[in-house]
């Protein structure tokens, strides 16, 4: 095991709120603490301190999140905090994603479809590597790794290490990379093909952009190099190389031959079961599809849908759960919760949903019952794995907070930012009665509320003049609503006003999704429409208004925890104001406005005694959504550049030339896409579009 530690690199220094934070917590970890709170508001430096504890307690480290874009945040951030130790990311290697599926009321059978991301496929490998072979490894999920993965001790057997001198044949060599699942090629040549030249095997990595050359000497190795695929540099001469598996549901050929006759019997066990039931059609149904099945895995030690029989191959008893990447960890870990409001309750829900879906494909001859122990991890199944928890979250449930054994509240930042002021506006004129009384019943004296002289004739027209007010300032401003509908009419309102105005939902993917914000942050937009997405892991420093409408309608959408995150999209702003337009107080937002007093006093007297003066947060627009892929970005900047240069004399090029141009542009904007770098792979789409449509207005006038 290597013994690299973490080495934390950063220009900033904790703060007295932070050290105190961070004290509590590593304390609670040396005191063996398996659950403990963190309760971070916004702008307060979390990330930070999840940096300092994992270096002050040198554990290898799960850092969880609740979906794919706010994980490659986290792992651009703590790359950057981290540069010479191994952060990985590990996320759904899916671009596009259909399981397969059978809805018995249309009698309609829907084969399973899937686009890997061959980038994040190598990041996923690259995780599992790093955790079996070094002890500073930081791993960045989203919940798709409670999902089955492949055994690791499997993963390990199949592995192999090479030295220089050691007489290990190049036919042998040859096996046991297609034992690993690495493919021969003998013209295309990428992650998980190897190629064979005289003397010479090639390995592409399968979790690196790198190529392994091993020369022989007869049955001797005689060299070991280390070569950039591109350029075809030496990077390195290693004395020996350990070559892992190509994809993580790998199984020793031995294993498969030993198995197959339990399948078997299990095959005729079900199908005489639906004869028995007079279900003939599932029985013929069922045994084709395993029995070809079997004859691929017989065959080539592979077949499509092997995981459906990782019960059998891991050897695992009926109803046993899968291995998944927390089996690769080590007994002493430590698992950080982002966002654990909405992690746990996402992460709970996995199994329930797979098996509805898999339950009908084995009723009705699709799959043998085996099928259904390929799943996540139940919740209790995940708890049982864990090691030591810290939960991080603005709004902890109660579920974290019962299980704490220490809470620490994170109230101040390092800019001395408040939380948002609160002001109520009443949905119409003849609600302004109720809702002020009720803002005195609750004590809520200081808090500014229209004048009832001032009252619009609705929610609209009010908003209409705060919008005014914000973006004659340079600032931006987010309206919550409570359906898609709402959001789309709201912005066709706004639009036709000259207000410059989109909106966001769900249905968007994700690069225009990261595009809409970053154009927001640059000025091309003032106000962002959208429902739920404007909560978790938005950093919008240039937005001051927040507006809540319907802020009473109680539900998902508008319950304390919503309203509290939303309110929290304002906090990175000097001038942060949150307004509710509502026609009463309900519980929910009682409890946000408690909260976010609650805080605003803290963070008041903490300025105060500590003599620091608000500011408001700067940063730069690239940064917000950058993804760091190694070292990836920076060194494909100049093919990226290249592509655009050679647009230029794209009209005296031959029609071969043409063609390969357009090829090269498509490949770069994809590994672009893949890694994230959403800027560059957008450019590179509409340099794609201008050559494919060259008399479209359109395209010209956006470029």
């Amino acid at each position: 095991m290597d013994l690299n530690k973490f080495v934390l690199k950063s220009k900033y220094s904790p703060t007295l709120a932070q050290k105190t934070c961070i004290s509590s917590l590593t304390d609670g970890l040396e005191a063996g603490y398996t659950d403990q709170v963190m309760l971070g508001v916004t702008g307060s430096g979390k990330t930070f301190v999840m940096a300092n504890l994992i270096k002050n307690v040198q554990k290898p480290t799960l850092v969880l999140a609740h979906n794919k874009t706010l994980a490659a945040q986290l792992f651009s951030e703590f790359k950057e905090y981290f540069p010479n130790n191994s952060v990985k990311y590990f996320v759904s290697y899916y671009d596009y994603y259909q399981p397969e599926a059978y809805i018995p009321k249309r009698d309609l059978y829907i084969e399973k479809e899937s686009q890997i991301n061959e980038v994040i496929e190598k990041y996923r490998n690259a995780a599992t590597q790093s955790l079996l072979t070094r002890s500073d490894t930081l791993i960045i999920a989203s919940v798709s790794c409670i999902y089955g993965l492949g055994d690791p001790d499997d993963y390990m057997s199949l592995s192999r290490t090479v030295r220089i001198g050691d007489k290990y044949s190049r036919d042998k060599f040859l096996r046991h990379l297609s034992d690993m699942q690495y493919e021969r090629s003998h013209i295309d040549f990428y992650g998980g093909l190897f190629r064979v030249r005289g003397d010479t095997v090639e390995i592409y990595l399968s979790s690196d952009d790198k190529i392994v050359r091993i020369e022989y000497f007869g049955d001797e190795i005689e060299s070991i190099k280390i070569i950039n695929p591109v350029s075809g540099e030496i990077l390195e001469k290693p004395t020996k190389v350990e070559i892992f598996p190509a994809k993580h549901f790998v199984t020793p050929y031995e294993t498969l031959k030993e198995v197959i006759p339990t399948i078997e019997s299990d095959l005729k066990n079900e199908v005489d079961a639906f004869k028995t039931a007079n279900k003939m059609v599932e029985a013929y149904r069922l045994e084709q599809r395993v029995k070809f099945d079997m004859e691929m895995m017989r065959e080539t030690g592979y077949c499509s849908g092997i995981e459906n029989y990782s019960r059998y191959i891991n050897k695992r008893s009926p109803g046993s759960a899968p291995s998944t990447l927390l089996d690769y960890f080590p007994d002493d870990w430590l698992l950080i919760v982002d966002e654990s409001h909405i992690t746990i309750p996402q992460t709970r829900g996995m199994y329930h949903g797979d098996l509805a879906r898999k339950s009908n494909l084995v009723d009705f001859g699709f799959r043998l019952k085996a099928a259904l122990d390929n799943r996540p991890l139940k919740f209790q199944e995940f708890r049982s794995r864990l090691n030591q928890t810290i939960y991080c979250s603005a709004t902890p449930e109660e579920y974290e907070l019962s299980l704490a054994q220490n809470k620490v509240e994170l109230l101040v930042r390092p800019t001395g930012l408040l939380d948002p002021q609160i002001e109520l506006r009443p949905i119409t004129v003849e609600s302004f009665s109720k809702l002020k009384a009720e803002t005195i019943a609750n004590g809520y004296l200081e808090m500014p509320i229209t004048k009832e002289t001032e009252c619009k004739k609705n929610q609209i027209d009010d908003l209409l003049i705060e919008v005014e007010k914000t973006t004659k300032k340079g600032s931006r401003v987010l309206i919550t609503t409570l359906t898609k509908r709402m959001a789309e009419d709201l912005s066709s309102y706004l639009l036709e006003l000259n207000i410059k105005v989109t909106y966001i939902h769900s249905e968007l993917d994700a690069i225009k999704r990261v595009e809409l914000l970053r154009d927001l942050r640059k000025g091309k937009y003032d106000v962002l429409v959208g429902i739920n997405l404007l909560r978790e892991g938005l950093d919008l420093p240039e937005v001051s208004l927040i507006v809540i409408m319907d802020a009473d309608k109680e539900g998902f959408l508008r319950s304390r925890t919503s309203l509290v995150q939303t309110i929290g999209r304002a906090a990175r702003h000097l001038e942060g104001k949150v307004i509710m337009y509502a026609g009463h107080i309900t519980g929910s937002m009682k409890y946000a406005i408690d909260e976010t007093l609650r805080r605003r006093k803290a963070q008041a007297e903490y300025n105060q005694e500590n003599n620091i003066v608000a500011k408001s947060i700067q940063k730069d627009i690239k940064e917000t959504f950058k993804i760091i892929a190694g070292d990836k970005s920076s060194k494909n900047k100049n093919e990226s550049d290249d592509l655009f240069k050679r647009v230029e004399l794209y009209s005296i090029l031959s029609d071969n030339e043409k063609k390969r141009l357009k090829k090269e542009i498509e490949i770069e904007m994809n590994i672009r896409a893949d890694s994230l770098e959403f800027e560059v792979a957008a450019d590179l789409r509409d340099l794609l579009s201008l050559i494919n449509h060259p008399v479209n207005p359109k395209v010209h006038n956006k470029l």
